[in-house]
């Protein structure tokens, strides 16, 4: 794609200037939603759901997204797999629900059966030479990772997902994620274009004025420095608040417990991915508005350390966990101007709801937090719509939405370059 509602994307992307905002088509126009689905969204892996939700043979959920919907169910093998919901017949959808069990997949139109595996199992009067071994449910690609299915709509072939997550996994798997369960989740639909979601995401200068419940349990150093992650702030900033990330990462090692981060990558990585672990607050242990915890440990950790872990595997998928629990972050674009966001926060299975685990404690920081940023972001877009919008500055402290978009650029550029 080379033109965009009748504007050169190419032209677009070559007059885009470093360090500021983009012009208004990058977050309005249907066609450059269009080429961002084709270049960086549907050949990324998405996160789909937790084990937990599919525990059983035949449990399934529907992934929807890039107008495709994709079935995720589990095998009478234990195995969890992912089949386009389209019939190898005529093309109907087979699973109607976005959950459920079924023993079988069997389209409503004209009873075709499939087995949990995707082979085709019945096909009623079909001519002599039909051979239902070349008519089994097209597969979507999937791994599952710590407890966590992700799949990638990529027609050819996928990322390589373990070397996406590789350098991931080392902070992940301390939480034991795969031997959680889900305690509590919640969407934030937000009418604005994926990119402005991203960019608030990606950056904490708004955090002060913006964010009194997240302030209230981060020091100001922290929001300057990393507030929404490694190189989200300016140097000197960092540079301020290095002797609590060292005296951390000392007290972490001592208990045996994950520390440091992962190289960050840049705007010329295929990924975007981060991971660190750092302190909360002084006198902190999880991220509550007492800074004690809401629930039982979590994983392996066998005291707390007052820390948190955040992963980010790429734009659209970030963990923040505590030693309590882990907090979810899941964007999935659906147009040009609306993007679902959801929030899914996992326990330990020995935590219990009304025992010793207080949910709304849980949930209080990142869903305030979430709530008001929908706010922010809708009114962003709805600045974009003025006739008198123009891309702005970014301040030091964007420095995180400045390297996605420079990340962004990259990837859309490399796309119009095949």
């Amino acid at each position: 794609m080379t033109r965009a509602n009748g504007v050169d994307l190419k032209k677009l992307i070559k007059n885009h200037k470093d360090g500021f905002s983009m012009e208004k088509p990058f977050y309005l126009d249907a066609d450059v939603f269009e080429a961002d689905m084709e270049a960086v969204i549907v050949p990324d892996w998405h996160m789909v759901d937790h084990i937990s939700r599919i525990p059983g043979a035949g449990d399934y959920v529907l992934f929807e997204m890039a107008g495709e919907s994709i079935i995720v169910i589990r095998g009478k093998d234990d195995e969890i797999r992912a089949f386009y919901n389209v019939c190898r017949h005529r093309g109907s959808i087979i699973c109607r629900e976005k959950q459920g069990n079924v023993r079988m997949l069997r389209c409503p139109y004209h009873a075709w059966s499939y087995d949990l595996d995707g082979s085709l199992k019945a096909a009623r009067l079909m001519k002599d030479d039909f051979n239902a071994d070349d008519y089994g449910l097209h597969p979507c690609h999937i791994r599952v990772c710590e407890g966590l299915i992700f799949c990638c709509l990529a027609q050819g072939d996928a990322p390589d997902f373990d070397d996406q997550m590789g350098p991931m996994l080392p902070f992940l798997e301390f939480h034991d994620l795969a031997n959680a369960k889900i305690a509590h989740r919640a969407s934030y639909p937000t009418e604005a274009n994926w990119k402005l979601v991203m960019e608030n995401f990606y950056e904490c200068y708004h955090c002060m004025p913006a964010h009194p419940e997240y302030c209230e349990v981060h020091p100001k150093d922290y929001i300057l420095a990393l507030g929404a992650g490694e190189g989200s702030g300016p140097i000197e900033s960092l540079e301020e608040y290095r002797p609590q990330m060292i005296a951390f990462d000392a007290l972490a090692d001592s208990m045996g417990h994950p520390s440091g981060k992962s190289p960050v990558d840049g705007e010329n990585s295929p990924y975007l991915r981060g991971a660190a672990r750092t302190a909360i607050k002084e006198g902190y242990l999880s991220e509550t508005k007492d800074g004690t915890p809401a629930g039982p440990l979590m994983g392996k950790f066998t005291d707390w350390d007052g820390g948190y872990t955040g992963v980010t595997l790429n734009p659209f998928f970030t963990v923040l966990a505590t030693n309590d629990f882990a907090t979810i972050f899941r964007f999935i674009p659906r147009d040009a101007t609306y993007t679902d966001v959801e929030l899914i926060w996992l326990v330990g299975a020995d935590a219990e709801p009304g025992k010793n685990l207080d949910v709304e404690k849980m949930i209080w920081m990142w869903d305030v937090t979430t709530i008001a940023d929908k706010t922010i972001i809708e009114d962003n877009h709805a600045g974009v719509l003025s006739r008198k919008y123009q891309p702005g500055p970014y301040s030091r402290h964007e420095a995180g939405a400045n390297g996605l978009i420079q990340w962004y650029v990259q990837r859309l550029t490399d796309s119009q370059t095949r």
